[in-house]
């Protein structure tokens, strides 16, 4: 008898969060099919933005030191 209450009671927790799942999916479905999901442009764009990290940083001063010692005229000297 038990076992019977505690298999019961396992199928009704299992329903319940299968149930709740469905209902947060067609909740996020339709906020997101609406016309203005302004979230989630930003959240594409935040995705597709590189990465800012050191070595791009040093890159970026290495590139500018070049292009200053490119600019100068090495002939007078």
């Amino acid at each position: 008898m038990d076992s019977d209450r505690i298999l019961i009671g396992d199928l009704l927790f299992i329903l319940l969060i299968v149930g709740s799942n469905f209902v947060m999916y067609f909740i996020t479905r339709s906020w997101t099919k609406s016309g203005d999901s302004r979230w989630m442009s930003a959240l594409k764009d935040t995705f597709s933005k590189p990465v800012e990290n050191s070595s791009n940083k040093s890159m970026d001063e290495l590139r500018k030191r070049i292009a200053e010692l490119e600019g100068k005229d090495w002939n007078k000297e």
